[in-house]
């Protein structure tokens, strides 16, 4: 009986641009979206839009109402839904005599709020739910062994694996923030409200960018590093986990350390002032109160200067994002953080290229 020929055929086509990491991509979001605990998680992340949506309401039927101002009728003001509305302009700092320029204020610094405290928390579980397994997972059944023997590069399949997770992470960071925008558009006077605020959905896309970077190529770093799924899931929690008790460690020591002194040396300067680098030592007594509220912080209304946000992911991103907002504005104090960041994502970038194929060169 004749033998034919029945090995692999030759192909010479040429492979999409981005065909192969698309796929990957692809693949792993429908896989990573059958967690019954991923798809809950992201539900209850939403959750929080439904207050700060009520902040915009209540804003912009202050506006709608005319119960902003110093000037307005007192009786008025504290009359219907506008009076929640001004009194949240008052605590945020905007220009009571001008709405457009208290709309400006406002809606950066709910923006920033609810981009800084609960969805930067909720993204850590989110992220530890879906990256330990993206690449672990794959080392552990040996899937390298079918990615590999395939047109597919190394930098298809580390931008395949980083689009699973981008993807994942921007339906609880980016995709809120933008659809609290756009309900602050639909309840505004005016439909021109849009045109004054287009900048905003610019920013939100830089602000979910700097939580987005560092914290996926981080998780994938982990991921790469280890087979075993759990490993890398520790990994990932202790790093936020240490981080944050240092950075608290660390803040609590030079709260304490001032308040043993008669005179507190607290680094307060303006944050309108671009010349003010929070270099200027504003002297309090030793009964001051000088660590902020956690609130005051999120909303970049607190002024005083976190010089340990650097160590720490969580705040590092919150002072970056505060500066993207146009709320900081004091770039000596900003750039640590920006350089923390840029290592972190700098770093784990170089150990994701030098460990997703390991297997295969060895």
């Amino acid at each position: 009986m004749p033998l034919h020929d029945v090995g692999y055929r030759g192909w010479h086509g040429r492979p999409r641009s981005g065909g192969a990491a698309g796929v990957i991509a692809s693949t792993g979001i429908r896989l990573a979206w059958k967690s019954r605990w991923l798809r809950r998680v992201i539900l209850f992340a939403w959750s929080p839009a439904l207050v700060f949506a009520g902040g915009f309401f209540a804003f912009e039927q202050a506006v709608a109402e005319g119960t902003l101002g110093a000037g307005r009728n007192v009786s008025r003001r504290l009359d219907g839904l506008g009076m929640l509305g001004s009194l949240l302009a008052e605590s945020l700092g905007g220009s009571l005599d001008d709405p457009d320029q208290a709309r400006r204020t406002v809606w950066s610094r709910l923006l920033l709020t609810f981009m800084r405290a609960p969805q930067a928390v909720l993204l850590a579980v989110v992220v530890g739910l879906v990256a330990p397994r993206l690449i672990a997972g794959d080392l552990q059944a040996k899937a390298w062994l079918v990615y590999f023997t395939r047109p597919v590069s190394r930098r298809d399949y580390v931008a395949g694996k980083i689009g699973v997770l981008a993807a994942i992470v921007s339906l609880v960071t980016l995709v809120p923030a933008l659809v609290l925008w756009l309900i602050g558009v639909l309840v505004s006077p005016s439909i021109w409200v849009a045109v004054a605020t287009w900048d905003l959905p610019l920013r939100i896309l830089a602000a979910a960018a700097v939580v987005t970077l560092p914290t996926v190529l981080l998780a994938l770093a982990y991921s790469s590093l280890t087979a075993e799924t759990r490993i890398a899931t520790f990994a990932w929690f202790a790093t936020w986990a240490a981080c944050w008790i240092t950075h608290g460690a660390l803040t609590g020591a030079d709260i304490a350390a001032g308040s043993r002194s008669p005179t507190v040396a607290a680094t307060v300067a303006d944050p309108h002032d671009p010349f003010d680098d929070g270099g200027a030592v504003v002297i309090r007594r030793s009964g001051d109160q000088v660590q902020p509220d956690w609130l005051l912080r999120a909303a970049g209304i607190d002024g005083t200067v976190d010089r340990w946000a650097w160590l720490s992911p969580f705040h590092a991103q919150g002072v970056v994002q505060a500066w993207i907002f146009g709320i900081e504005t004091r770039f000596a104090t900003v750039l640590p953080s920006l350089i923390s960041l840029a290592t972190v994502a700098g770093g784990s970038l170089i150990v994701l290229f030098l460990r997703v194929d390991a297997p295969a060169r060895a």
